[in-house]
């Protein structure tokens, strides 16, 4: 029997990767990750996943998952799945 299911409403951490100019240059992106990712001779951001490494180009969102593991995502894929949550003054 076929059973639907929804994704539980977590809470992540994501930054969008811009090679140039944009809000998050290589250096924060490389930060985010705690320096695991890093930058090939193409431009591209490669970021050792749970599944190996994974390339992340310019627009992609890196997102840190709930196990503190990071992956990229793809804009259009991203903003389907996510929204922005309002943030405290903690």
């Amino acid at each position: 029997m076929i059973q639907k299911y929804r994704k539980k409403p977590i809470v992540i951490e994501a930054i969008q990767f811009f090679n140039g100019d944009g809000p998050n240059t290589i250096d924060e992106c490389i930060k985010f990750t705690g320096g695991k990712a890093l930058l090939n001779n193409f431009n591209i951001l490669i970021i050792p996943t749970l599944e190996g490494d994974l390339s992340a180009s310019d627009g992609d969102f890196i997102i840190k998952g709930i196990q503190g593991e990071f992956y990229p995502c793809k804009p259009d894929i991203f903003e389907a799945t996510y929204e922005a949550v309002q943030q405290s003054d903690d």
